[in-house]
């Protein structure tokens, strides 16, 4: 962890901590379970979720303006996480008890008895009383379980792989974010159509992000105003703690050792690090990828980076740079992945 890091998870814990203190003993005034539902199979799922004591982000509505739009992301951003929240996690017949973070999140790994593919459902409740409240205030959730037809899975970025955000571009990444919503942001042309394809009726699609858990129901309603396949998102906290931000790698070393029967597809873009990531993930499980299509939006496309990786590229996996969706879509259909 970096020194500017350290001092931003210092400066948040003390905040929260003073916060805390002027509301301990008082019931909270808006308690509610933030669910980011869950994946897995009945050898093993993990669910994920926050416990909050603020309303839920309005829905974004057609027409209103940046006004409304802005209040609604800076509302998702200024949260009232409950640390210490005993609960309980139900999937399949089997629960599991745990509690809340010191930023409110809990994520509980529990081997279900019986699941229903594609979905399960799945409840989050308190597990005891908990300042005051004696309400379950049971919440319901949808864990995606693959059924023994899918093929393969696909695991995708979301920004600047799909969303249009110029992550490379600062101030218009911040615009993006704060003044748009999930009915005015837009997808590369043909992404919604190549994931229909890929997914087709069985096979399970993660989408796997930097950007925090306080844009999970953005992107979600972002993913189906837009008719990308459902799938669960996995997000990181938005400053991190001392042990770091929970990396892109390990999510998508999650997704792999609770899928173990699939195949994958890597999708991502030249932006950042997507193509170093999915290089390591090849190497480290030989045998489990199909493919890697990496879209082209770096500002500079000589700067090397992708090049690092693909000009030692000893696999016989697939790794494509892909200047748009419909490159992606010629080669997957080349390979017989569509």
């Amino acid at each position: 962890m970096g020194r500017k890091q350290w001092l931003l998870v210092e400066a948040e814990r003390a905040w929260d901590g003073l916060r805390r203190r002027r509301r301990e003993g008082r019931p909270p005034e808006h308690f509610r379970f933030a669910t980011f539902g869950g994946h897995g199979t009945t050898e093993g799922v993990v669910v994920r979720g926050r416990v909050l004591d603020n309303p839920p982000p309005s829905d974004a509505v057609e027409g209103e303006g940046v006004g409304a739009a802005l209040a609604r992301t800076i509302g998702q951003f200024v949260t009232d996480e409950l640390p210490g929240v005993p609960l309980r996690v139900t999937v399949g017949g089997t629960s599991v008890e745990a509690a809340s973070d010191g930023e409110g999140y809990f994520r509980v790994e529990l081997s279900p008895g019986a699941t229903t593919s594609p979905w399960t459902e799945g409840t989050v409740e308190l597990a005891d009383e908990h300042r005051g409240l004696t309400d379950p205030h049971r919440t319901t959730f949808r864990v995606r379980v693959p059924g023994p037809e899918a093929r393969f899975g696909v695991i995708s970025d979301v920004d600047d792989t799909i969303l249009e955000t110029g992550v490379q571009r600062v101030g218009l990444m911040l615009a993006q974010t704060f003044t748009g919503s999930a009915l005015t942001r837009t997808p590369f042309p043909g992404a919604a159509e190549l994931y229909r394809d890929l997914a087709g009726a069985d096979n399970p699609v993660f989408y796997v992000s930097s950007s925090p858990w306080n844009l999970h129901s953005f992107l979600q309603g972002f993913l189906e105003h837009r008719a990308f396949p459902a799938g669960p998102l996995l997000l990181r906290d938005l400053i991190g703690n001392h042990d770091g931000r929970a990396r892109k790698h390990d999510r998508i070393e999650e997704i792999l050792r609770l899928h173990p029967d699939l195949s994958f597809v890597l999708i991502g873009d030249s932006g950042e690090k997507d193509p170093q990531i999915y290089a390591d993930i090849v190497r480290a499980h030989p045998g489990r990828v199909l493919a890697v299509y990496i879209r082209e939006v770096r500002l500079d496309p000589g700067d090397g980076r992708v090049e690092a990786v693909t000009d030692g590229w000893a696999h016989d996996v697939p790794f494509v740079l892909a200047a748009d969706s419909d490159a992606v879509r010629r080669h997957a259909a080349g390979i017989g992945l569509l």
